[in-house]
């Protein structure tokens, strides 16, 4: 696989003549198995094939489980910059019923040797759990803070047919999904992560000042990216494409120096309409300028009345020709953009 891997880094370079690489993401899977020099392989043909800036942000995904001492001790060496660790939950019952591999002494455990060798970690934590009050919510956040983690994204947990949970709620042994619990956790996260410090940048992500994800704000500022690797997406030049899921079929085709994956080209409303979504979750929101500059004034037209609405239920505001989410509509963000879309 990483010798596919490498071949597809090597024939997508053409593509992205005159780009610059400001980030590396490895993520998927488990990439916190590759060995310190199997990283360095990957990392090295990006240099060889890519303009890479000084200092990029090099970011490594892994569940606590997979990062032992040594295993950190052994990351710290190498060019990985940034860490972020799948913690979802510091309590076992969570744990369990979100089928995760670890348990909460791993993710304590984890922690507390990451933070000692990296400054740069994100975690992600799980709110809106069955059976989780506020409290409960609370202790698990303060757990993160005290740790001195820099950014958390924070997710409402979702049901997905077919798991371990959509069949524990179905047979009664835990309570159904509650939004309202959800919201009320959201909420608390936004009060308690602000006095900590953190600035509430992106619905899901809490980061404080100089550790926003650049990676994550490039996908939302509507830059290029590349994805490497079975299932990876991609976007440039106003093209979307993505690879193959099956990885028998992924390896076979880049042995034979053909691109394993489908392109879409997108039309104008398709470039708004993810502008729309993504944008309107971050701080920075929606610009009417932008949308004029890379659109037309019929858009900024449609998209001032499509707005009215929210403007007056008080989820959106206007300000100095963006328009952003108030706190009270973040939680309702995903519907409110899709009242934006033009259709």
């Amino acid at each position: 696989m990483l010798f596919a891997i490498r071949k597809e880094l090597v024939l997508r370079a053409t593509d992205f003549e005159g780009q610059s690489v400001e980030t590396i993401y490895f993520g998927g899977g488990t990439p916190s198995l590759l060995s310190n020099e199997e990283l360095q392989v990957m990392i090295d043909t990006i240099y060889k094939c890519y303009h890479v800036i000084k200092n990029p942000e090099i970011t490594l995904e892994a569940n606590p489980d997979d990062l032992t001492k040594d295993r950190i001790i052994e990351l710290s060496q190498s060019s990985i910059n940034r860490l972020s660790i799948g913690i979802q939950s510091f309590i076992n019952d969570h744990l369990i019923m979100m089928n995760r591999a670890h348990n909460s002494e791993e993710a304590t455990k984890c922690l507390k040797h990451a933070t000692k060798y990296f400054d740069n970690i994100s975690i992600d934590l799980i709110y809106g759990i069955p059976g989780m009050n506020l409290t409960t919510w609370h202790d698990n956040l303060h757990t993160a803070f005290n740790f001195g983690v820099n950014h958390i994204s924070s997710y409402a947990l979702t049901v997905e047919p077919k798991t371990a949970l959509h069949n524990f709620i179905d047979k009664g042994l835990y309570p159904p999904l509650d939004e309202e619990v959800a919201r009320q956790h959201f909420e608390h996260l936004i009060i308690e992560a602000e006095k900590c410090g953190f600035v509430h940048y992106e619905t899901s992500n809490f980061g404080k000042p100089e550790y926003f994800s650049i990676h994550n704000s490039r996908y939302w500022e509507g830059k290029s990216y590349l994805g490497i690797g079975p299932s990876a997406h991609s976007f440039h030049h106003g093209k979307r494409s993505w690879n193959i899921r099956n990885n028998i079929k992924y390896i076979l085709s880049l042995e034979k120096d053909t691109l394993p994956c489908e392109v879409e080209i997108l039309s104008d409303k398709d470039r708004y309409n993810e502008y729309i979504m993504l944008r309107l979750r971050t701080i920075w929101g929606i610009s009417l300028s932008t949308v004029e500059k890379n659109f037309s004034p019929e858009f900024v037209r449609y998209l001032i009345n499509a707005t009215q609405s929210h403007l007056k239920n008080g989820v959106l505001e206007m300000s100095e020709g963006n328009i952003k989410a108030t706190r009270k509509g973040m939680f309702l963000i995903d519907g409110i953009a899709s009242d934006l879309f033009m259709i």
